[in-house]
């Protein structure tokens, strides 16, 4: 895909409970936020992670979590890639930098499943903050997959443009590429 820049990797304790969500359709959701399926736990005060608040390998991933003692069991795994723009609610797509002196340079599995698309918040700087899909119940009025994302990133890209969103989370907002990492 153009434009999209690798993120890194976040262990997610998956919520499958959607019963709180009017779409039949969700079984579970993939979020890159924290507010629904919970990260592995709270990473962030160890300094482990990169620019974008992930781990730049799933090795540096494991080796945080057994040396914070930060329980790994019953998480998935993922990798993020991110578009290198993100949309402003005044109507127009602008590019981000994330250079806030953390160590990023994400290593790109060999073998990931896409599983879709993800619009996440970001109104204080370089955290990611809420996904409009599920946080903010957007996934009852746009067409999402079973894991609470949009299909392409085409239609993510179109729904922004078109302020789809505006009335959610203040922005800036961007669109993630959420894989299922899978291991070898």
């Amino acid at each position: 895909m153009p434009g999209m820049v690798p993120a890194g990797y976040l262990a997610k304790r998956v919520e499958p409970n959607t019963g709180w969500l009017a779409n039949d359709q969700v079984e579970d959701i993939y979020a890159l936020s924290n507010c629904i399926s919970d990260d592995f736990g709270d990473f962030t005060e160890y300094w482990k992670h990169n620019n974008y608040w992930l781990f730049n390998s799933p090795a540096a991933l494991r080796s945080l979590a057994e040396e914070a003692g930060l329980d790994l069991t019953g998480t998935k795994l993922f990798y993020y890639e991110v578009f290198e723009q993100e949309y402003h609610t005044a109507g127009s797509w602008q590019p981000f930098t994330v250079d806030n002196g953390l160590h990023t340079r994400v290593e790109v599995p060999q073998t990931k499943q896409l599983e879709g698309f993800d619009i996440v918040t970001f109104s204080l700087g370089p955290v990611p903050e809420c996904s409009c899909l599920s946080c903010n119940l957007m996934a009852e009025l746009v067409p999402v997959n079973r894991h609470c994302l949009l299909h392409t990133f085409e239609e993510a890209y179109s729904l922004l443009s078109a302020d789809v969103f505006k009335d959610c989370e203040p922005g800036p907002y961007r669109i993630f590429a959420v894989y299922s990492q899978i291991e070898q």
